[in-house]
């Protein structure tokens, strides 16, 4: 493996090491088991060692091809001395935990996350069983049904979210020759944060802004009241700071952050608009609504999602549902344990 300069318009999943600016390297991790296929990890080294912006899952073919990479760095996996995770989701934070237990090394996490990584570390915890409620609460009774099945066959090992060295704010994160700042933008997850380089010009954007996708809104083991409306306002926080290169942890690096979050500012004021059209003078329920719309890119209807991703859709229209209610475009009833949402 040898160290090449990125190309935003190549396959940004083939392994390699792509230089996005003098120090900083893009190395993109695969994902087997997900529809995302990779995760951009970005390398930043200088004569101290190694620092590591998220890191991948703790898996032989993440750990096997982080560590090519660094060797084209002449470095190694216990070069890193500090990993910097933008959130807690696994694919950008349980492989540092393996990694810091085995070479040692720092790990900072944003401290929206502690909730989560509490919930994670409970013995008692059921993996996914307070999405099976969520589903259940919004009309969804075949995934509520779906997701407890699932949930006692899945067994996650509360040592893959080993609590973070640091629990990061807004702060400057010095690294030696380059000065990062942290930004908490939570939304996709409570505690996410991006790190920018104010110097190069360059916004670690974790999956706050994504260049091809929308993040997912609303899966978390401990979720926010209104999570979209929190992430519409740390867009709304990026987009008033001067405009940076893209960096993001899925897909190619793009060159205005700017032009990108403007698309997904677009995106959900008229996902907003759509759901009020798709509830017009009915009593519907978010699963209902979720039924009407199209998702992804492609436009595939509800049902042609598998289930995992039809949860995802649900959770996304309660999320954008419960912003319209606060927003006095929509009503919210229980009637007999289920959400329902009506004109005001």
């Amino acid at each position: 493996m040898r160290v090449e300069p990125d190309d935003p318009t190549g396959d940004w999943t083939r392994e390699g090491v792509f230089e996005v600016d003098s120090g900083v390297y893009r190395i993109p991790l695969p994902l087997p088991h997900d529809g995302l296929r990779a995760v951009n990890v970005y390398a930043i080294c200088d004569s101290s060692g190694v620092v590591l912006i998220d890191s991948g899952w703790p898996i032989a073919a993440d750990r096997d091809r982080l560590e090519r990479a660094l060797a084209a760095l002449d470095c190694g996996l216990g070069d890193i001395r500090r990993f910097l995770i933008t959130h807690v989701h696994r694919d950008h934070y349980t492989l540092a935990v393996a990694l810091r237990r085995e070479f040692g090394g720092e790990i900072a996490l944003g401290a929206g996350e502690q909730p989560t990584i509490a919930r994670l570390n409970d013995p008692d915890h059921r993996p996914m069983i307070e999405h099976a409620a969520a589903m259940a609460r919004h009309g969804a009774d075949e995934l509520a049904a779906w997701i407890r099945e699932r949930a006692d066959q899945i067994r996650i090992n509360p040592g893959d979210w080993e609590p973070p060295d640091v629990w990061l704010e807004e702060t400057d994160v010095p690294l030696g020759e380059r000065t990062l700042q942290a930004l908490p933008t939570p939304g996709h997850t409570q505690g996410h944060v991006v790190f920018i380089e104010d110097a190069a010009g360059l916004l670690f954007a974790g999956d706050h802004v994504l260049p091809h996708i929308t993040p997912s809104i609303g899966f978390e083991a401990v979720g926010a009241a209104l999570p979209l409306a929190d992430y519409l306002r740390s867009l709304n926080v990026v987009r008033s700071l001067p405009d940076r290169k893209l960096l993001p942890a899925h897909g190619p690096v793009r060159p205005s952050v700017h032009a990108r979050v403007d698309e997904l500012l677009d995106h959900h004021a008229r996902r907003l608009d759509e759901c009020v059209a798709i509830v017009g003078d009915d009593s519907l329920t978010a699963y209902q609504v979720a039924q009407r719309m199209t998702w992804t890119q492609r436009q595939r209807a509800f049902g042609d999602l598998d289930p995992f991703n039809q949860l995802l859709a649900v959770l996304e229209t309660v999320a954008h549902l419960n912003v319209l209610v606060a927003q006095n475009r929509l009503r919210l009833q229980e009637v007999d344990g289920v959400n329902r949402y009506s004109s005001v």
